[in-house]
């Protein structure tokens, strides 16, 4: 059985100013959890760089046209030997297994992090829910290293 060990929330306006107090609050979170998980402060950097993303494509993307108050909640579920990130947003349901792949050697405007959330994560996924909001959900666990 897989008991959740720590879970902190949080909840920001859609805001791209709240980014720093996230990045920071997920920092404290990796701190306070790391001794007792040493995996941890292996994916602190990336799992920071992938609440990042997910959290600018939902204001950027999912909240474009909502008022700045619209809330953003964040939520950490930290287990024995992994971590998943929530990110939920009220955007327009939306697929993103629908994006091609950038080529390499092809540059675009956009439509790159999906693909860097795969590449930092284990596991993504983004669901809409019957509550009208859909949910981003980054899974790394701690016995592998990402990229």
């Amino acid at each position: 059985m897989d008991v959740i060990q720590q879970r902190e929330r949080l909840v920001v306006p859609s805001q791209l100013t709240a980014l720093n107090p996230i990045q920071a609050w997920f920092r404290q979170f990796c701190l306070q959890n790391e001794g007792r998980y040493p995996w941890l402060a292996h994916q602190c950097d990336h799992l920071n760089l992938a609440l990042a993303e997910g959290f600018t494509n939902a204001v950027r993307h999912a909240h474009r046209g909502l008022p700045p108050e619209t809330p953003i909640e964040i939520a950490l579920a930290l287990h024995e030997d992994w971590i998943e990130i929530r990110i939920w947003d009220y955007g327009r349901p939306f697929n993103p297994d629908r994006l091609k792949e950038p080529q390499p050697g092809t540059l675009q405007s956009g439509g790159y992090g999906w693909f860097l959330l795969r590449r930092l994560t284990d596991r993504v996924s983004y669901d809409r829910y019957i509550d009208g909001r859909n949910c981003l959900q980054l899974v790394t666990y701690g016995f592998k290293h990402p990229v």
